[in-house]
């Protein structure tokens, strides 16, 4: 590897530990308490909805398998939904409604009171994700939002919003995970009992 490379990866990953130091000291409160949201909506028997695009999508139903499956133990499975998985869904809706509702309509059809929906978005201004929201706070089901470069739009529709103070994707959207992990750990360590 070249001196220059190595330079570059040591500044990349002193960049991503110096963001997740300041998440930890300015929002670890925050994830404690939508890990409580999230146990709460578990142990009532409610439903986790995860929704996102691009990367984010793929986190949506990386984490709805952390549920559903296991995160670091063998317990009985808890009910998770990633809403960017099926496609056939995803492409009759965006085909006769439009992309701006593949998630609204999911959470139309699925969603009730009890559940809760976890939106990853870098910028807070995707309208599907917006929808989404919007479609949610009809039906009484709480939003919790991941977001980044300020919060954009989706965070004032949240009921509870953790914004990466950062304006690069990439480092969002690995934060994001590395956080759902946490409060992934935390629910499964008191519903695995």
């Amino acid at each position: 590897m070249t001196e220059g490379g190595a330079e570059r990866v040591r500044a990349g990953l002193e960049s991503l530990a110096a963001l997740a130091a300041r998440v930890a000291a300015e929002e670890a409160d925050a994830v404690a308490a939508i890990a409580d949201r999230y146990e709460a909506v578990l142990r009532g028997g409610g439903t986790l909805f995860f929704a996102g695009n691009g990367g984010s999508a793929a986190d949506a139903q990386h984490l709805a398998t952390e549920y559903v499956v296991r995160y670091q133990n063998t317990r009985p499975a808890l009910r998770a939904v990633a809403l960017t998985t099926d496609t056939s869904l995803l492409t009759a809706c965006a085909n006769d409604l439009g992309f701006d509702e593949v998630f609204a309509r999911q959470v139309e059809a699925l969603a009730r009171p009890g559940d809760l929906l976890s939106l990853h978005s870098t910028s807070g201004e995707s309208p599907n994700v917006i929808r989404a929201a919007q479609a949610a706070q009809a039906r009484g089901v709480p939003v919790v939002a991941f977001l980044g470069k300020g919060g954009g739009q989706l965070k004032a529709l949240a009921d509870v919003a953790l914004v990466v103070p950062s304006d690069d994707t990439a480092r969002i959207q690995e934060l994001h995970l590395a956080i759902e992990h946490l409060i992934c750990d935390i629910v499964e360590d008191r519903l695995r009992g």
